[in-house]
């Protein structure tokens, strides 16, 4: 393999083929790792929701933060549901409050059409 070709004479290395080719792969997995996307996960809300069902949610969310993620939590209004928007807003500020020792919140509830969504972010590690 050709180590340095501008040099005169142009330096160059034996190798085995197969273990360089390897070496570079885990380099390339390594630095890909490092270089992750920050990915979203969305938890699905009902302002009906039951305090067991509320639980596994929250206990949802707070996983989504101890990996990194950001998590986006909606709240779907069908029908005539809408005349109960402030129940929702309760309920996605009580999902705030009780992961915020995991999160801060990007941006608090805010409706757009049918949905009330809001967005946390994991802490910083210190």
């Amino acid at each position: 393999m050709e180590v340095a070709p501008e040099a005169n004479p142009p330096v160059c290395r034996i190798l085995d083929y197969g273990k360089f080719k390897y070496q570079q792969e885990k380099r390339r997995k390594k630095s890909k790792k490092k270089h992750s996307t920050n990915v979203l996960k969305e938890v699905r809300l009902s302002y009906r929701i039951g305090e067991h069902d509320f639980e596994v949610k929250l206990r949802k969310v707070c996983k989504f933060l101890k990996e990194g993620h950001r998590v986006k939590t909606t709240l779907r209004f069908r029908g005539r549901e809408m005349i109960y928007k402030d129940r929702g807003e309760m309920i996605l500020k009580r999902i705030a409050q009780e992961a915020q020792e995991f999160s801060k919140v990007e941006s608090p509830p805010s409706v757009s059409g049918r949905r009330i969504e809001q967005y946390l972010i994991p802490k910083v590690a210190k």
